[in-house]
């Protein structure tokens, strides 16, 4: 590297005596305009530490000479958003789920509250879609474990199921072969039996030996016919819809070991009205009754 400095013959500038692999830097300094708006943003930027809110302290921050704050702004625009929704959900808190039904201006409102509450409460379960997954029921369809009415519905959202409330629906089905109830042979015979039901059994020989367990162990939940118990969450068995699982070795394994899924109850995290708009919501989804 060279420190002689010396003129650039092509440009006429002079150079700054730095030389890399033959390269002369030139001593090209930068416009005076650029320069200038250099030093008005360090003004700037002083001004705006002065006015606005800037430097982080331990458990604060400078909150600056105008004391704007984006979140206060944020603040005052839900209150003032919360505050124009206030009409409607006094209405809802006040009204039945029918008389919600009936009034198209509650409806529109409700449908948009209970969107949103199933989006931030639901969705993690149920989809954002409602179609639930394996253990999660689908809301779009109309088979309903515990009742589709919007009544059975909030009851279900306020109280949940198998939840710590006194007031959950609670029905539990025994594990039949860890409760010693029935041997592995019996369990395998009743799911056999399960699968006629819906039209997929193939050894009838078990079938039959697996009719006169379901009798004695399953009908009176799961009913004789198979079509199941609202009022004590028994599940219709003769359809193709499986909380589950509808395979041979889920059966077994449902049969054997039991499932006991749970949803919290809402009553307390949610108001009213939100668990009003909730249940109008689910219930248009496609399977209200």
């Amino acid at each position: 590297m060279a420190e002689n400095r010396e003129v650039d013959q092509l440009s006429g500038i002079e150079t700054t005596g730095h030389e890399w692999d033959g390269i002369r830097e030139l001593n090209n300094p930068l416009p005076r305009w650029w320069v200038w708006t250099f030093y008005v943003t360090i003004v700037w930027s002083i001004g705006y530490w002065i006015v606005m809110p800037a430097w982080p302290l331990v458990t604060d921050y400078t909150a600056g000479v105008l004391g704007y704050s984006q979140r206060g702004i944020v603040a005052e625009q839900l209150a003032a958003r919360q505050a124009a929704q206030q009409v409607y959900t006094d209405r809802i808190a006040g009204a039945s789920l029918d008389e919600i039904r009936g009034d198209p201006e509650l409806l529109a409102f409700a449908l948009a509250g209970g969107r949103s509450a199933f989006a931030v409460n639901c969705s993690q379960c149920h989809g954002s879609g409602a179609a639930g997954s394996v253990g999660y029921p689908n809301l779009n369809d109309d088979e309903w474990i515990w009742g589709g009415t919007l009544d059975d519905i909030q009851q279900t959202i306020n109280f949940g199921i198998r939840s710590d409330h006194e007031d959950t629906r609670l029905n539990d089905m025994p594990a039949f072969l860890v409760d010693e109830l029935l041997t592995r042979e019996d369990v395998a015979d009743v799911a056999e039996y399960v699968l006629s039901l819906s039209g997929r059994a193939e050894d009838q020989a078990a079938v039959a030996r697996g009719q006169e367990i379901y009798v004695e162990q399953c009908a009176a939940c799961h009913q004789e016919d198979g079509k199941g118990d609202r009022e004590l969450g028994a599940p219709d068995l003769t359809d193709a819809i499986w909380l589950y699982g509808g395979d041979r070795e889920t059966v077994i394994e449902s049969v054997a070991y039991s499932r006991r899924g749970v949803m919290p109850p809402w009553v307390d995290r949610l108001s009213p009205a939100a668990v009003k708009q909730l249940a109008v919501y689910v219930h248009t989804l496609g399977g209200g009754e």
